[in-house]
């Protein structure tokens, strides 16, 4: 029995699932400890600084991480120093136009006394350096998703992580430090992990003489078209938090009000990242070979799999609103309860329709139509911001914002399949008969 269960742990989607809910459920414990050390103001400011930090970070890393692990797969002894020192080199570049950007714009305001939301000014005053801490680490992750090595990357994410909420827990009790303090904190714990990944030569750095022109270019040329559809789904999730911030009415404290049901939605995605980690790669091999219906398949399963997951979990979520959203912000949110309830439950609706839009995307990537797959994310990037700019200049609703959640997913679901059914005729009725038998023959995927 325990020889099965530890043959289970290591499955690949299992480990995958493990150090997604691993690293869910510490940044959801610090999420609820934050919203009790800030007020809504403050807390505002803290999600704007982390949402746009998670945004830059998406186009820094997404210019080589979905190439890096597409090559690595096939790549040999030489070949793996390349692409890692190329990987690097291309990333370090990024750091320093961001800094020059970052704290050139910040001389500019100050030269011209602009004055903007303060989470707009935490970002960027601190970004640059919080950018040089996670440099290691982030460019790890893309080594740990390649060999599928989940467990390491949850040790790495742990520490860093980790750390922060033993912080936080301190701060609660005996330290009492502000948000300055809790930022320069954010910032140690994320260097210690690069530092890590350094020392043990997963990030590259040390391979950074091995970089070549001709590999940068080579996974500059893929990854343009995959930073672009990363920058723009990350559009979809953040746009709402970044434009509810330029609000002189809903401002900071709307943001920390929007926050507490997106941060619920969040958790439910705790399985689709994780399945989709594991079948990227392996539709990649199939298309790569030339199988076309073992990809179809892969593609079925899983993303009928993550939904069927998902029905029960939305249910259960849309029924008890209430009850997790106080559970989570804690009682100063209850002036807000009945607004907050009706957010939440409108992505719950969201979220039973993520996982084929989601799929659909990884698809177009792993058959090598990037391109595809960049369009489909413009178009639902765009619909998402026509929507919040309404929502939140015109009728002052959060209501309204997150129904344009729902609104550009059915938008994303219809342009995937339009693509894929040109490209490999790909059947919407096939997603759900394949993810029952999924779950009815989980030993043909446990080992894969």
């Amino acid at each position: 029995m325990i020889h099965k269960l530890k043959k289970i742990g290591k499955e690949k989607n299992i480990s995958s699932l493990l150090t997604n809910v691993v690293i869910a459920f510490l940044g959801l414990l610090s999420f609820m400890l934050l919203t009790r050390q800030l007020n809504k103001e403050l807390f505002g400011d803290w999600v704007l600084f982390i949402t746009l930090a998670t945004f830059i970070d998406l186009l820094r890393f997404g210019l080589t991480r979905t190439s890096v692990v597409r090559l690595l797969a096939g790549a040999d002894a030489k070949e793996f120093k390349v692409l890692l020192g190329s990987s690097y080199r291309i990333n370090l570049i990024l750091l320093i136009l961001i800094a020059v950007l970052c704290w050139g714009t910040m001389g500019m305001l100050s030269m011209f006394k602009v004055n903007i939301n303060q989470g707009y000014e935490l970002f960027i005053r601190w970004y640059p350096l919080l950018a040089l801490c996670n440099l290691g680490w982030n460019t790890a992750s893309a080594l740990f998703q390649a060999e599928q090595n989940f467990t390491r990357m949850m040790y790495v994410r742990f520490a860093n992580i980790g750390l922060f909420v033993l912080f936080l827990i301190s701060n609660m009790f005996w330290f009492h430090l502000g948000i300055l303090e809790i930022i320069l904190v954010n910032l140690i714990v994320n260097l210690l992990s690069s530092v890590w990944c350094t020392i043990k030569k997963w990030d590259g750095l040390f391979y950074y003489k091995y970089a070549k022109r001709s590999t940068e270019n080579e996974l500059i040329n893929f990854g343009k078209y995959s930073m672009g559809t990363l920058i723009g789904s990350s559009l979809l999730k953040s746009a709402d938090t970044l434009i509810i911030g330029l609000s002189p009415v809903l401002g900071s404290a709307g943001i920390a009000m929007y926050a507490i049901p997106l941060k619920l939605t969040d958790l439910l995605g705790i399985p689709l990242r994780s399945f989709t980690m594991t079948a990227y790669p392996r539709m990649s091999k199939k298309a790569i070979e030339g199988d076309l219906d073992a990809v179809r398949k892969i593609f079925y399963s899983y993303s009928g799999a993550i939904t069927l997951l998902f029905i029960p979990v939305a249910i259960f979520c849309f029924v008890f609103a209430e009850y997790l959203i106080l559970f989570l912000g804690g009682e100063v949110y209850a002036d807000s309860l009945p607004l907050l309830v009706t957010v939440f439950r409108i992505f719950t609706v969201y979220t039973l329709l993520l996982p084929i839009d989601r799929f659909t995307g990884v698809l177009l990537d792993s058959i090598n139509k990037p391109k595809l797959n960049l369009y489909k994310v413009i178009f639902m990037a765009t619909a998402n911001i026509l929507v919040d700019l309404l929502g939140v200049f015109v009728f002052e609703s959060l209501i309204i914002v997150a129904i344009g959640t729902v609104g550009f997913t059915l938008l994303g679901i219809f342009l995937g399949f339009y693509f894929l059914r040109k490209e490999i005729q790909i059947q919407s009725k096939e997603i759900l008969p394949e993810g029952i038998f999924f779950f009815k023959n989980l030993n043909t995927y446990i080992g894969r």
